[in-house]
């Protein structure tokens, strides 16, 4: 047996230094997760609420997206696409368009979440392999998403549940929302033209994004099960899409299983307890009904500040009994996934998958001033046109 021959204060804090690491990590879990515990003991509820805020279906439909998008990623389907781009894109800025502009227009049939699923690993790829601003980029994915969802009615949960309200047609929800879908994608390409270098695009030293050993059975039944959980997703079914995925992966790719990020999902499940019971404390809904939510400004300013507290989805719940206007909602709810992290669950996901130090400060350094930009643009073209 060899002995340890680091020093005995630094063999002691080993531990205390792992513990530091996790808890930076996970910050939000303890954040969330308290948030709850003190709700909990101000405003205690029956287990049935509880229940009702964990989301459930949700965090089985993110389970089973996590897993399938692990997969791709352990077979190196992902690092040779990576490679794939990083050989054809000229300059920085080219491929930061192809991928932000992919997010986008992804996240209208996909949903926000899932496109990131897919778009952020690809980008984490390549920057293990070329110079690009990886952290700079994941940012205005996340953006991306945000601004390219809000013209589909099922393209983030707030705007399905708003449109399901509003008695309109598929193609006429968008229709109201291509104004302010229109002002978003806009000021995001001239953000990513603003923020990402137009120089020529270098790659590592030997030429190419590293590649791993390719694992074509992996990769294909990953893409497969992919496939499957979107529609299972999309027909209402997230518990049978958790179970074909976890069957599938514990009987052959165990591995996969422990790589998944376990941390997010936790995270994910103390933000929506936490922020489920905020949004029906007594406390919270008294000052509700102190506010004249019809006047257009005042729903439009609190759709965008509440969700910056609650993120958009809460705020919408709270807010469309107080204003029954749903298309006017969904904007503000829309507007609000802008700004601090905490605005949509979207942004949690992508610094989580990007899992960088720094990432929360880098985020709100570029969105805040986007939100700031795209808040006053976007009210004043909607007034314009409406």
């Amino acid at each position: 047996m060899g002995l340890d021959t680091r020093p005995r204060a630094q063999v002691r804090a080993g531990p205390a230094a792992r513990l530091r690491s996790w808890l930076r990590r996970e910050r939000l879990l303890l954040l969330f997760g308290g948030l709850a515990l003190v709700l909990g003991v101000l405003d205690p509820a029956p287990g049935t609420r509880w229940l009702e805020w964990l989301q459930a279906p949700t965090l089985l439909g993110l389970f089973a997206l996590l897993v399938s998008i692990e997969g791709i990623r352990a077979s190196g389907a992902v690092q040779r696409a990576a490679g794939v781009l990083a050989r054809r894109a000229r300059t920085q800025r080219a491929l930061a368009l192809q991928l932000v502009l992919a997010a986008a227009l992804s996240s209208m049939l996909l949903t926000n979440d899932v496109s990131l699923f897919l778009v952020v690993p690809l980008t984490v790829a390549l920057g293990r392999g070329t110079e690009l601003p990886v952290l700079r980029l994941v940012i205005l994915e996340a953006l991306a998403v945000n601004a390219g969802s809000t013209l589909s009615p099922v393209g983030n949960p707030q705007n399905l549940l708003l449109w399901r309200h509003s008695g309109l047609s598929m193609p006429m929800f968008a229709w109201h929302m291509l104004p302010a879908a229109a002002v978003m994608l806009a000021l995001l390409v001239l953000t990513v033209c603003m923020l990402v270098p137009g120089r020529a695009l270098r790659v590592g030293g030997d030429g190419a994004v590293a590649m791993p050993p390719l694992r074509g059975r992996l990769g294909a039944v990953s893409a497969l099960l992919l496939g499957c959980v979107l529609v299972l997703l999309q027909t209402g079914r997230a518990g049978l899409a958790a179970l074909l995925v976890l069957g599938v992966f514990a009987l052959a790719w165990r591995e996969v299983l422990r790589r998944v990020d376990w941390g997010l999902l936790g995270t994910l499940a103390a933000m929506f307890v936490g922020l489920g019971h905020l949004a029906q404390w007594p406390p919270l809904q008294a000052w509700l009904l102190r506010v004249d939510w019809h006047q257009p400004q005042v729903a439009y300013l609190g759709g965008v500040l509440l969700s910056q507290l609650l993120s958009n989805v809460p705020a919408s719940v709270l807010l469309w009994p107080q204003t029954g206007h749903a298309t006017a909602l969904a904007v503000a709810v829309d507007v609000g996934g802008f700004g601090l992290a905490l605005g949509s669950l979207a942004n949690l996901i992508a610094l989580r998958l990007h899992g960088g130090h720094g990432s929360l400060r880098e985020f709100h350094r570029i969105s805040v001033p986007f939100l700031l930009v795209c808040a006053p643009l976007v009210w004043l073209v909607q007034r314009a046109l409406g």
